[in-house]
């Protein structure tokens, strides 16, 4: 008898999730809008300021919390990032990707979640975020 594995969970890093789009805007444009306070506000939670440094740690007023890992400027972060409730850190990555001079995709990737439940909510958050940001940008 086959057992079907939940969608999302993997071996080695628990359950994930991925959502990406492209938008019609260039990546210095998107990325700058990123760590802009309203971009802070949309995808990392209520924030003013997050020096882009390895190792910078951070809290946002709801109580998410996490360290910064990797920075490429215009590029790639990847951080540690836990909700208030939630026992033990997800990693997430944003990566910035440039299919044309003229548009940009912008990839979510968090792994580490705790079970489907959360990766449900995990990934109704992050395409609400990338549908946030792209009706922003426009």
């Amino acid at each position: 008898m086959t057992t079907e594995k939940p969608v999302g969970l993997t071996a080695s890093v628990g359950y994930q999730i991925g959502v990406r789009r492209t938008i019609p805007v260039e990546t210095k444009h998107v990325w700058d809008f990123f760590l802009s306070p309203e971009g802070l506000s949309i995808w990392l939670g209520d924030i003013q300021h997050l020096p882009m440094q390895k190792g910078q740690s951070f809290q946002t007023k709801d109580g998410r919390s996490g360290e910064l890992r990797v920075v490429k400027p215009g590029g790639h972060v990847r951080m540690s990032w836990k909700k208030a409730d939630w026992e033990e850190p997800s990693t997430l990555q944003v990566r910035f990707l440039t299919p044309s001079p003229e548009k940009t995709t912008i990839s979510f990737h968090q792994e580490k979640l705790a079970d489907a439940d959360t990766r449900e909510e995990m990934k109704e958050h992050w395409e609400q975020a990338l549908a946030k940001i792209e009706a922003a940008l426009r």
